[in-house]
């Protein structure tokens, strides 16, 4: 059985910061990829960033430069750091997760059950 927990969301000004944290756990061998996706109302998910477990990290081309993704693989913790925040930055944001558990062959998705995040003035 594996969890992943979000936190972290909220409301802030256009221009604000907010730190997502995502963890999980159970009987989990390895994390490959950590992701975080969002889901704006009446559009589609779109991949945010995303760090390999090495550290090698990618991100979508409207956050570059404002959102860092980090990680702690001791706590099989995934971060984003979210800086000058816009109001079109507003959605439910979702932790995403490559991993291996016990008992399972090869690599399986977990996604967490989303944090509200909403920049509003």
């Amino acid at each position: 059985q594996v969890q992943v927990v979000e936190s972290g969301g909220g409301l802030v000004q256009p221009g604000g910061s907010l730190r997502l944290s995502c963890t999980a756990s159970g009987s989990i061998l390895t994390i490959n990829a950590m992701r975080w996706y969002r889901q704006a109302p009446g559009k589609e998910r779109e991949l945010v960033a995303g760090i390999t477990f090495g550290g090698i990290t990618n991100y979508a081309d409207s956050v570059k430069g404002r959102f860092t993704i980090s990680r702690d693989n001791a706590k099989n913790t995934v971060y984003l750091q979210m800086n000058s925040l816009k109001p079109e930055d507003t959605a439910v944001y979702y932790c995403y997760n490559l991993l291996q558990v016990v008992g399972a062959p090869g690599f399986l998705d977990y996604w967490g059950q989303g944090t509200q995040v909403t920049i509003s003035s």
